[in-house]
C-alpha cells in the first residue's frame, strides 16, 4: 500500500522482501478469503500505549477508500458479520490487486531479498546492504510486521532496526490468540475438545460476545481471541454463559413449569449438552428444579452469568493473529509515520505499537498507515 501509493506519486520505488512470495500473511487470512477490513473500523478497535496515535491515518484512509480499489478490481466480496469484509474467491485476488497497482506505479518488488543491514549515508539518506546487492535511497520505510506466525516468515527484525536508530520499542506479547488451561480446569474440559457456545467473554473492563470453543489445550474462538488481547497471566477471567440472557429468570420459570426436570437436563437445551454435564459435574449441584431453593437459583445464576476460568497462558505467537506492542508510537509522527529521530525512515503497520481487533482491523492498519506514510515520501 505504501509503496503503490508513493509510485502513484511519481516516486522511484523498491519493494524488498526477504520472503519468496509476496503478501503470505494476506493468502492465508480469512482462511484464504482475507478478511481486508472492516467497515464499521473506527481508533477504538485498536489497542496502543498511546490509543490517540492511529487517528490520524485512519482519518484519511478509510475502509471505503480500499473498498472502492476492490471494486474497480472487479473482487466480488461479503459481509460475514459485525462489518467484517471477505473475498467470496480467494485471499490471492487482494495479493493481485496490490501487486497490480505497483505494477502499474511502476513499483520494482523483489522477493528473495534478505537485508544484512541498513546504514545512513554521511551525505543523507541510507545504504541498503541486502542478498541482491546495495541499494542507496533518500527513504526506507519499515513494514516488517511483528512476531505472529514466524512459520510465515517473522521476525524481529523490525524492532531491532528500531532500536539500532535510537526508537524505543515497548514490550510485545501475543495478541488475538487461544489461551491455555493447566489443572483442574484443563483435566474437567480437555475431552470437550471441539464443543462451541456463544458467550460474553469479560476481563479488565472489556467485553466481546462471540463463540467460544473448547480446544485440546485451552479454549479459542472469536470471543478469546478478542479478549486475549486485554488478559495477562494471573488477571481474572470471567465468561457469560448465556449472553443477553437473565438466568435467574430463566431459573425461575424452569422452576415453576418444569419443576420434576433436572437442571443438566434444561441447561443441556440452552447449552451444549456436553458442556451442561460438565458444569454440573464440577461446578453446580445437579437435582430436580423443585428441589433448589431462592438462594440457590441466585448462585446458579450468578455463575452461569459470570463463570470464572483460570487461563495458565496463550498458545504464543505460533497461532497469534497479531502482535501487542513494538515501536513506540511517541518516537513516529501519527501524520507521516516518519521517526522524529531520523529524517527519511518510516514505520508502519503490525511493527509499530498499534493492534487491532479480529476483523480485518489489522489489515485497516495497515492500508491507513501504509497510506499516510506514501502520501509523504
Amino acid at each position: 500500500m505504501c509503496a503503490l501509493t508513493a509510485g502513484q506519486r511519481g516516486r522511484r520505488v523498491l519493494v524488498v522482501d526477504h520472503a519468496n512470495k509476496v503478501g503470505k500473511k494476506i493468502l492465508m487470512s480469512g482462511g484464504g478469503r482475507c478478511n481486508f477490513t472492516n467497515s464499521g473500523t473506527t481508533p477504538e478497535n485498536f489497542l496502543s500505549a498511546n490509543p490517540h496515535f492511529c487517528k490520524s491515518a485512519l482519518a484519511r484512509y478509510t475502509p471505503w477508500h480500499f473498498i472502492e480499489m476492490v471494486e474497480r478490481h472487479g473482487i466480488a466480496y461479503h459481509e460475514k458479520e459485525l462489518g467484517q469484509l471477505f473475498c467470496d474467491d480467494s485471499s490471492k485476488q487482494i495479493v493481485k490487486l496490490l501487486l497490480d497497482e505497483c505494477a502499474a506505479a511502476g513499483v520494482e518488488v523483489r522477493t528473495h531479498c534478505s537485508i544484512e543491514r541498513l546504514a545512513q549515508r554521511d551525505a543523507g539518506g541510507f545504504t541498503l546492504h541486502t542478498t541482491q546487492g546495495m541499494f542507496d535511497a533518500d527513504v526506507i520505510v519499515v513494514a516488517s510486521g511483528g512476531l505472529s506466525i514466524p512459520s510465515m516468515g517473522a521476525s524481529g527484525f523490525g524492532y531491532t532496526l528500531a532500536k539500532q536508530f535510537g526508537h524505543a520499542v515497548l514490550p510485545t506479547r501475543a495478541g488475538l490468540v487461544p489461551l491455555t488451561l493447566t489443572g483442574k480446569h484443563a483435566e474437567r474440559l480437555q475431552d470437550l475438545a471441539g464443543v462451541s457456545l456463544p458467550v460474553e467473554a469479560r476481563c479488565n473492563g472489556t467485553s466481546f460476545r462471540n463463540f467460544m470453543l473448547v480446544t485440546h489445550r485451552g479454549i479459542s474462538g472469536p470471543a478469546i481471541l478478542q479478549i486475549s488481547s486485554y488478559w495477562q497471566p494471573g488477571e481474572e477471567l470471567r465468561l457469560d454463559l448465556l449472553p443477553g440472557r437473565d438466568a435467574h429468570a430463566l431459573l425461575q420459570d424452569w422452576q415453576h413449569s418444569r419443576r420434576d426436570a433436572e437442571l443438566k437436563t434444561l441447561l443441556g437445551e440452552v447449552l451444549p449438552k456436553r458442556f451442561a454435564q460438565r458444569l454440573c459435574e464440577h461446578w453446580i449441584t445437579n437435582k430436580p428444579l423443585r428441589q433448589y431453593n431462592e438462594p440457590e437459583l441466585r448462585g446458579i445464576a450468578d455463575l452461569l452469568g459470570s463463570w470464572p476460568l483460570v487461563a495458565s497462558g496463550t498458545e504464543g505467537y505460533r497461532t497469534a493473529e497479531v502482535t501487542l506492542g513494538g515501536v513506540d508510537t511517541d518516537g513516529l509522527s501519527s501524520t507521516t509515520m516518519m521517526s522524529r529521530h531520523v529524517a527519511g525512515l518510516y514505520f508502519i503497520g503490525e511493527v509499530v505499537d498499534v493492534s487491532g481487533w479480529l476483523g480485518g482491523y489489522n489489515f485497516q492498519w495497515a492500508w491507513a498507515s501504509g497510506h499516510a506514510a506514501g502520501s509523504a515520501l
